[in-house]
């Protein structure tokens, strides 16, 4: 399996996606402000043809160590062909064989950005990663809350639906997943949270071994622009470095940071699907931050509070004719 397919997808042009990767790097900027040295710390990810992540934490934080990991050999050629910068390594194995041999000398920032839905291969991965990730490190995992295809579970003429669904986390997560829950509590609206907690419970065995360090949770988002989304992500920490994460400015949810999520049991923050003209973001822009003169201006209260949120993070697009 790959670790993602993003070949497939213009994934510079996904905007949900965009406003995602813009907050992560806005929270770790305000990290550096905190003490973190995220310039030093080596960055692991899924680069595939486009490397719109290593290209943003290059440019933006400063990373200079970097680590892509693409398992399909069809991709070589592709992907060291659009390599952006010199400083990016290359590894074209699974990440399950990359991320035991990620230095302990160094501090990481790994996303383990998936495409797919919760597998017990992404669940070995978050495992290794909790397991061998130095303190300080910064880990993310991306999942597809979708429902799962359930092809060859059980009789392949029968519709998916919960009683599939179910079966088919019982047979990926095993252990990780409570065994009270029922086919009733499988509908398709409640995968996203059976997901999380999966996640969270991979992440709390990972490091049952290690007394020193803990995981300090700090993003859990929702996102939608074709499937439905969902980013966890936090730092392992000692207590000195808990108490330096306390002392910032994403120490807990507030207005400047919104996006912040502190504790494993907060709802996650849904980035809007927002549509809206370029002359309408203009006439956005002029009222922000606060939204002065939305009385006169045609859109809804609702969405120009959602623009208000995100409009420091949402990309603009233009067409270049060459």
């Amino acid at each position: 399996m790959q670790p993602t397919s993003s070949h497939r997808v213009q994934y510079d042009l996904r905007p949900a996606k965009q406003i995602e990767r813009r907050m992560i790097i806005d929270a770790l900027q305000r990290l550096t402000l905190a003490g973190f040295p995220v310039s030093e710390y080596q960055y692991t990810g899924f680069g595939s043809v486009y490397f719109v992540d290593f290209i943003l934490f290059h440019k933006m934080l400063g990373i200079y160590r970097m680590l892509s990991v693409e398992h399909s050999d069809e991709l070589e050629k592709r992907v060291l062909f659009n390599r952006p910068f010199n400083c990016i390594g290359v590894r074209m194995e699974a990440a399950a064989a990359v991320i035991p041999t990620l230095s302990r000398d160094l501090r990481h920032l790994l996303w383990l950005d998936y495409d797919g839905p919760i597998s017990s291969e992404y669940i070995g991965d978050i495992l290794s990663a909790m397991t061998h990730l130095s303190a300080g490190s910064i880990f993310l995992v991306t999942l597809d809350v979708e429902p799962p295809e359930v092809g060859g579970l059980g009789d392949d003429s029968v519709k998916a639906g919960p009683k599939q669904w179910r079966a088919y986390y019982i047979e990926q997560t095993g252990d990780l997943l409570d065994p009270k829950l029922t086919v009733a509590q499988f509908a398709k609206s409640k995968l996203p949270a059976i997901t999380t907690k999966i996640v969270h419970a991979a992440i709390r065995d990972g490091l049952a071994g290690r007394q020193e360090v803990h995981y300090s949770p700090l993003f859990n988002f929702r996102y939608k622009d074709g499937h439905e989304m969902l980013t966890l992500g936090g730092i392992v920490v000692s207590q000195a470095e808990e108490r330096m994460i306390e002392r910032s400015t994403v120490g807990k949810t507030s207005e400047e940071v919104p996006y912040i999520r502190r504790t494993l049991t907060a709802e996650a923050y849904r980035i809007p699907n927002l549509v809206v003209t370029r002359k309408e973001r203009i006439s956005l822009d002029s009222m922000m931050p606060h939204g002065k003169g939305r009385k006169r201006f045609h859109l809804a209260n609702d969405i120009i509070e959602q623009y208000a949120e995100v409009y420091r993070f949402f990309p603009a697009y233009a067409e270049l004719l060459l």
